[in-house]
């Protein structure tokens, strides 16, 4: 197909903005691998998963639990997730009587235990209520993830995360992307340190 120059210059910035931030996502490879393993570490301790985000973060969210409880590959196996961001009732109940800023850290105090994962999902690092259930969560016990993009904001600067993995561009539509191939790898690796005897083994993982 022949393009006008300017139609290449277009086509060429559309995929340059995203080269950099996916670049930069393998560069976070041991990041995201100590992020895997410590998830598969609470699973293997009878711990379950739970992600919540605003917005198009909260079908990420919902996206992400799925992918966990029923996985799309045949033979994987299912891991106990859920996601805050499903349940309307709830969701408007806890907005209505304590305020949007307190929707994700409520559900945690009431459903959460010590060996569960919280997964945060913020394109900015920004978002308040996700910030204060990542706390809530952290006070509880559990292992602490975030997903956030940009420069990872107040999120990733505050000590009480135990994993950050930040998608960095300044474009929503690529921190989306991001997050979609990081999530996914997530998944793909923590069956993997499932799938190999010894790795989840208490000596191992100190």
């Amino acid at each position: 197909m022949s393009w006008p120059a300017s139609g290449e210059e277009l086509v060429d910035a559309v995929f340059g903005r995203r080269a950099e931030p996916v670049q930069d996502l393998a560069d976070q490879a041991d990041t995201v691998a100590r992020t895997c393993h410590a998830m598969a570490l609470r699973f293997h301790q009878g711990g379950k998963l739970i992600v919540f985000g605003n917005g198009g973060a909260s079908t990420d969210a919902q996206h992400v639990a799925v992918e966990f409880v029923h996985p799309v590959i045949v033979g994987k196996r299912a891991l106990p997730s859920v996601s805050l961001t499903a349940d309307v009732a709830t969701l408007t109940g806890v907005a209505n009587r304590a305020g949007l800023s307190e929707v994700f850290a409520h559900q945690l105090r009431f459903i959460s235990a010590p060996a569960d994962i919280a997964l945060g999902i913020s394109s900015d690092g920004e978002c308040d209520n996700v910030l204060r259930g990542l706390r809530c969560a952290h006070e509880r016990g559990l292992l602490t993830v975030a997903l956030t993009g940009g420069h990872g904001g107040r999120i990733a600067r505050d000590p009480d995360m135990d994993h950050v993995i930040v998608a960095h561009s300044d474009d929503p539509r690529v921190v989306k992307e991001v997050h979609v191939t990081t999530y996914h790898i997530l998944w793909e690796l923590v069956h993997v340190f499932f799938e190999n005897p010894g790795v989840l083994d208490e000596e191992v993982a100190s």
